[in-house]
Parts: structure tokens; sequence; C-alpha cells
């Protein structure tokens, strides 16, 4: 059994459908929109990873991402520093223009709301050999 896994079952929030997003995944994550109000521009989701599962280096352009951890254990890591163990409670401000990934532990689930303004530019996906090196 997965360390954590009763987040899959939305502790705080809802866990929502597949990913629409999955093509910049690798493994399985879930996204619950929280705030549709045409008049904010900010979004804000809760994402939940299963265990293993990690999005692509990304970079928000003319905008920011706020994570606020809400369960599990998670990577976070930002190109050229080392990645950072990621638990509830545990908050990232990643600013404009920072290349970075995040995603679930190999052995636990992960969920995170993410409030993110600006235009997300995808790029490759972090590779197992990346991913096992984190520690």
């Amino acid at each position: 059994m997965a360390k954590y896994e009763e987040v899959k079952n939305g502790v705080i929030f809802p866990v929502g459908e597949e990913n629409p997003y999955s093509q910049f995944f690798e493994g399985q994550s879930y996204l619950k929109g929280l705030v549709s109000d045409p008049n904010v521009s900010v979004g804000v989701g809760n994402v939940t990873f299963e265990p293993g599962c990690r999005n692509n280096w990304h970079i928000h352009h003319d905008g920011f991402q706020i994570l606020l951890v809400t369960g599990g254990e998670g990577w976070y890591q930002e190109e050229g520093k080392p990645a950072q163990l990621l638990k509830a409670g545990d908050v990232i401000v990643t600013h404009d223009g920072v290349k970075h990934w995040h995603g679930a532990t190999k052995d636990s689930w992960f969920v995170h709301i993410a409030i993110t303004a600006g235009n997300p530019e995808w790029l490759e996906p972090v590779s197992d050999e990346e991913y096992n090196k984190v520690k």
C-alpha cells in the first residue's frame, strides 16, 4: 500500500477528474478546479498525484505559481537547484520565468492546491533517470 493513500479520496477538497493536462505529466494525476469566477484572473485547482507521478518541467510567464501542500509527500525542484521534499503545510512560491517541476514521491500520493497566474510554457518531461536521482 502506498503512503498517504487516503488523499486519493479527497481529504480536504474533491480529487476531481483525470487531469485534462495529462500530456504534460508522467503518471496519473487528477484536477479539480476550485474557482470558476470569470472576473478572477488566477487559476485555483486541487491537484492530486498518484505515487511516482510528476509534471514536466515548465515555466510560468507573466505570472507566478503558489503551491499549498495539503497531503502526502512530493517533490519540487527548480532548475539548477536540489529537489525539496514537500509535506502537508509546506508552501512554495515559483516566480515568473523560473523553470521547475513538482510531483509525488515514488511511494506516496501527493496533493496540493495550485494558485496560478500567467501562461505556462510546458517543456520536456522529467526523465526517469532525473526523477530516480532525487533524494
